[in-house]
């Protein structure tokens, strides 16, 4: 089994490719976040094996920033699991006694995560909506977050210009007033 780590960023991918036992078979190198740069992952990691189902490929879920790469791993058929930062995170500090926090340690972490926990599972085409529900929960929060602070404003500018209209009408925030 071929186990991949990768520490994804805006602009750049640290991979970190172990063989059957754990050991590094390329020393953790860095990738562009364009085509180049995926084919260049994709070359290490058939030079390690081109059985497809011998690769588990990790990654961070972090938002927008991994779904090029994330796309680009389901299109070619590697089996992909994408891993909660805190998850990563607390794999990190429980395997260390030392305080390293460096995208290339991430990188090897999430790829020694896929060598010994179990319980992660591939993401998959129907992992797909429930991403994009999650941006779209996140988006109606944040405008339910604006409406509420505009509203808290209209209140302390009508209080400011008309102090009793409050008191003549059930609210202020009816279309008539």
């Amino acid at each position: 089994m071929i186990y991949v780590g990768i520490d994804v960023a805006k602009d750049k991918h640290d991979c970190c490719i172990l063989g059957p036992d754990a050991e590094e078979l390329f020393p953790v190198f860095t990738i562009r976040n364009n085509r180049e740069g995926y084919d260049e992952l994709f070359r290490r990691i058939e030079t390690a094996s081109k059985d497809l189902s011998q690769i588990k490929v990790g990654l961070e879920a972090t938002g927008y920033y991994s779904y090029n790469i994330l796309g680009s791993l389901l299109d070619r058929g590697y089996h992909t699991f994408v891993i909660n930062p805190l998850h990563t995170n607390l794999y990190r500090k429980g395997q260390r006694l030392r305080k390293t926090k460096t995208d290339k340690v991430d990188a090897r972490s999430i790829a020694e995560m896929l060598v010994t926990d179990k319980t992660l599972r591939p993401y998959t085409d129907t992992s797909y909506p429930s991403e994009e529900l999650k941006s779209l929960t996140r988006y109606r929060f944040d405008l339910i977050q604006r409406r509420a602070k505009l509203k808290t404003s209209i209140t302390r500018l009508v209080n400011i210009v008309f102090p009793k209209l409050e008191g003549l009408v059930p609210t202020l925030h009816i279309n008539t007033v």
